[in-house]
């Protein structure tokens, strides 16, 4: 009886530890795709290097668009924007395409955007992830960029909702106003 019991509290443990172990790899699997993207971006010469204000990292940028405004918001304004975030379930992959079964697969995830009804957020610029506050006080009124933000400036190693933890975002950002 003895032996039944522990080869049955070793089985589960095996199984205990091999799931960890997989969905740790998945993680770190996750982790590493997400840094890589990043780093490519950031060897590219089309996007521009912020230091976060925080002092943990730093943002790339690319200006799709150049506004007339003459001041950029502080970290206790508050900002109209409009913007829409995403990142892609595989790196590799372009936005959508067919898997060996024909299946058209959605690769990039929008989280979140204005353009549904295309009215501008307000929020304070520091109410919002690093990565995001570090652009907008950058940014001059009328500017649109895409924005690229490592894990650390983004939702961190818990994500966000459906975020996973040590996910690069992007987001392609509109400053609209700084409200007075």
């Amino acid at each position: 009886m003895k032996l039944k019991l522990s080869l049955l509290l070793s089985l589960f443990a095996f199984i205990l530890f091999s799931s960890c172990n997989e969905e740790e790899t998945f993680d770190e699997k996750w982790k590493l795709d997400n840094e890589a993207q990043f780093s490519k971006i950031s060897s590219n010469s089309e996007y521009s290097k912020i230091n976060s204000t925080s002092g943990i990292g730093f943002i790339m940028y690319k200006v799709i668009e150049s506004g007339e405004g003459e001041v950029s918001p502080i970290f206790t304004d508050v900002v109209k924007v409009r913007y829409t975030g995403w990142y892609k379930s595989d790196w590799t992959k372009p936005d959508k395409y067919n898997d060996d079964k024909g299946n058209v697969i959605i690769n990039k995830v929008v989280f979140d955007t204005t353009s549904k009804n295309d009215v501008p957020r307000s929020f304070s610029v520091n109410g919002v992830a690093d990565g995001f506050s570090t652009a907008l006080q950058h940014m001059k009124v009328g500017d649109k960029w895409e924005v690229w933000m490592p894990w650390r400036l983004a939702y961190g190693v818990t994500g966000k909702g459906n975020i996973p933890g040590y996910t690069t975002l992007v987001f392609e950002i509109e400053l609209v106003e700084i409200v007075e």
